[in-house]
This record gives structure tokens, sequence and C-alpha cells, in this order.
């Protein structure tokens, strides 16, 4: 993230200033550590680009320690108190070094949580999109069911209307033979005395 990347530049800074200002002090306390500087050509300002760079690195980094002078005599004395500046100046560079680890560490372990929980978040949007797929797909199952059965109860009922009219068809069918019966078995008893005198008739001829 933004932090770590400005934690990162600013940390960088600050050990190439401290690097620097170590170096200028080994100039002329120990010649022997001291390593020249690359030869550069003068830029437009007049300025070697090395230096110019550390500068700015200076302004930036309120942390960094302003380079010492060249006559460091009346400040420094050439021994133990030179080599407590410069042991100081590792340790500042130590305690960079352990921050920038540090933050590192934070960093990798923050884009794994983030990682992590990204693809959890994308394993629960599939689960949720394959049960709502699956929840649509039983809805229209049901709604199809449900078409289906009103289908039936409708030819259903159609058919019950049909048999209850040939029912009442019946009934009323019925209804009549059995009122007209006596009157019938009258008409049929009658019917069949007259068949037998004609016979009779007949016979007897």
């Amino acid at each position: 993230n933004e932090e770590f990347k400005a934690l990162m530049q600013a940390d960088s800074a600050a050990k190439e200033v401290l690097g620097w200002a170590k170096n200028r002090l080994n100039k002329f306390y120990n010649p022997k550590l001291y390593v020249a500087p690359p030869k550069t050509e003068l830029g437009a300002g007049g300025a070697a680009p090395a230096f110019v760079q550390v500068r700015a690195h200076t302004q930036d980094s309120k942390a960094a320690p302003p380079p010492p002078p060249e006559t460091a005599g009346p400040y420094l004395k050439k021994g133990g108190e030179s080599n407590g500046v410069i042991a100081m100046i590792d340790l500042l560079v130590k305690d960079l070094d352990k921050e920038m680890q540090e933050a590192e560490v934070a960093e990798k372990d923050a884009q794994s949580d983030y990682e992590t929980m990204m693809a959890d978040a994308g394993t629960k949007r599939a689960a949720d999109a394959q049960l709502l797929t699956e929840k649509e797909g039983a809805k229209a199952d049901n709604e199809e069911a449900l078409e289906t059965e009103q289908g039936k109860k409708a030819e259903t009922e159609k058919e019950l209307m049909g048999t209850a009219n040939y029912i009442s068809g019946l009934h009323g069918e019925c209804d009549w033979l059995l009122k007209y019966f006596d009157a019938r078995k009258e008409a049929r008893t009658s019917e069949i005395d007259s068949l037998s005198n004609a016979k009779a008739v007949l016979s007897g001829a």
C-alpha cells in the first residue's frame, strides 16, 4: 500500500544519507575505509548529480543529520569520539534495516491476509451464485409442476361436470320409468290378454 511504499522510500533515503555521512567521516578519521565516489560530469547547474541527489534526500528526511564540515577538528577529536559517531550511525542504519524488515514482513502478512480474504470472498460468491441458481431452478420446476397440476385439475373438474350431467340424465330417466311403471305394466298385461284372445279365436276358427 501507499504507507508501506512511503516508509520504504523514506528509510532508504535515510540510509543513503547516513551512509554518505559515515563515508565522509571515514575520509578524515578512517581513510582506509573511505570509498571515493565515482567521477561524474557536472550538471547544468554546476553540481554533480550524485551530490544533488543526496542533498535532495537530506532535505526530504528530517532524521538525516547534516554532513560534518571538512574541518571537523574543532568538533571531533580523531579517535574515540569519531568512532562513537560512526557507531551511532551504524546503530541508526541497523534500526532502519530492522524497521524495513518488520515493514516487509507486515506487508507480506497483510497481502497474504488480503489474498486469503479475497479468495474466501470469491468462494462465497461462487457458492451463493450456485445456491441462487439452484433455487431459481427449483422455483421454475415448482411453477411448472403447479401449472401442470392446475391443468389436471381443470380437466378433472370438466370430467366431473360431465359425469354429474350424465348421472342427472340417468336419474331423470329412472324417475320417468318409475313414474309410468305401473301404467306400462298394465298396458303390457292388457296387450298380452288381447293377443291371447286373438289366438284363441283363430284356433277355434
